[in-house]
């Protein structure tokens, strides 16, 4: 099926999906979990067959973000259930004004229509975008990287199974064929077919379609997160949020990229945090590329010109020594994406200037910026990290997946 095809499809099923009650999507929803559940096996076993063809193409990292397992399904799938536990955001009220004259004005959510998801290697997404997509009333056409998609196909035959279990038109879910930049260019250009693109993966996704589209994009951005390590951090605290943040997935848009010290503890702090990241409990030394003031405290691979404005995604950590909380603040606000920053400090007022003053989608005193996550923050899960300002920010969940209109109720009123 031509993308244009699939996108008629998705378009004459919007209605259906936009019509369909509270009760038949969270049905839909949990049916879909279901499904994924049992046909786990042929998942896995598409999964199989891109990690052989994707293992020497590309890092180990990344191969790390295409796998999945038993594991991961099953968190896909009670995904799917928590959503389904969500508040219904389409009808919501968001405001209401009775006028002077007695109109009453309610500005009410409604579905956007079709939603477009251009994403690379990550087979979870595909559940994901679907979940919130049909919750918050809208269709979905998802166009995955080649590298997935096989393990997207299985994934998507068990949730169109899910959607027909429930009476709902399985065409509102819809996978693009053509893994080929064509399709992508296709889905940026579908005016009149495509009500919201939303694009997820590297910068040049991205900046492709912030640059191209001729359909409304909602621009989820790169993740170069800062931690500022202040001068009355809490040291060991500091090491086990450096250490999670950078290790636990690096791969991921919410690892930290840059940890910036405080001088008066930089000498302290440095050699600790050497030790820590190359003997991390997650079994893979991490690399740091020092800035001059650094390299003096500690031995690593000096910075270069491009490493403080680099979203590595692999085990690498860009690392400063600045002179005060004013001097990390500045640092983000020329290096970062504005996805999350975070301070450690034992000092509420240097965390209030941080958190006042950091300029990116989330903002964290005492914390991993790996919580920057729609499950983390009660959203279900997510479609993506939103660091522009107009719309919605942040992790996009149900709310942030709606549009709105005003509905005007009045008694013969004429102006």
């Amino acid at each position: 099926m031509t993308t244009q095809e699939l996108l008629q499809k998705a378009k004459a099923a919007r209605r259906d999906i936009s019509a369909a009650d509270t009760q038949t999507k969270n049905r839909a929803l949990l049916a879909m979990a279901g499904a994924l559940e049992r046909r786990g096996q042929e998942i896995l076993s598409a999964n199989t067959l891109d990690l052989e063809a994707a293992r020497g193409t590309i890092s180990d990292v990344m191969l790390d973000r295409l796998a999945l397992s038993s594991d991961r399904i099953a968190g896909m799938a009670a995904g799917l259930r928590e959503v389904a536990e969500l508040p219904d955001p389409v009808g919501a009220v968001l405001s209401r004004v009775e006028r002077p004259n007695g109109l009453i004005i309610e500005k009410t959510a409604v579905p956007m229509g079709v939603i477009a998801i251009i994403y690379e290697s990550r087979p979870n997404v595909t559940s994901d975008a679907a979940a919130l997509a049909l919750k918050a009333g809208s269709a979905c056409v998802l166009r995955c990287g080649k590298e997935a998609h096989r393990s997207a196909a299985a994934i998507v035959a068990a949730l169109k199974e899910g959607l027909s279990a429930a009476g709902l038109n399985h065409d509102a879910l819809q996978l693009v064929e053509d893994t080929s930049r064509a399709s992508a260019n296709e889905l940026m250009a579908a005016r009149g077919l495509v009500d919201l693109l939303i694009p997820r993966g590297g910068a040049g996704l991205i900046r492709a379609c912030v640059d191209s589209a001729a359909v409304p994009v909602l621009e989820t951005g790169t993740g170069i997160c800062h931690i500022y390590v202040d001068r009355r951090a809490d040291q060991e605290m500091a090491l086990d949020i450096l250490e999670n943040a950078k290790c636990s997935r690096p791969s991921v848009c919410n690892a930290a990229e840059v940890c910036l010290v405080h001088r008066e503890v930089a000498g302290e702090f440095l050699p600790k945090l050497k030790d820590r990241l190359e003997h991390n409990r997650f079994g893979h030394p991490v690399q740091l590329r020092l800035d001059p003031e650094a390299a003096k405290i500690i031995d690593g691979t000096p910075a270069g010109p491009a490493d403080f404005d680099t979203e590595f995604l692999d085990y690498i950590l860009a690392v400063r020594v600045v002179d005060s909380l004013e001097e990390a603040v500045d640092h983000i606000a020329a290096h970062s994406t504005g996805h999350s920053e975070a301070i450690v400090t034992g000092d509420e007022r240097a965390a209030h200037a941080f958190l006042t003053r950091v300029d990116s989608a989330a903002v964290y005193w005492n914390a991993s910026t790996r919580f920057t996550d729609g499950g983390e923050f009660g959203l279900g899960c997510e479609m993506g990290i939103s660091t522009q300002k107009l719309h919605a920010r942040g992790p996009l969940g149900l709310e942030e997946l709606c549009s709105f209109k005003f509905i005007i109720k009045g008694q013969g009123q004429t102006r």
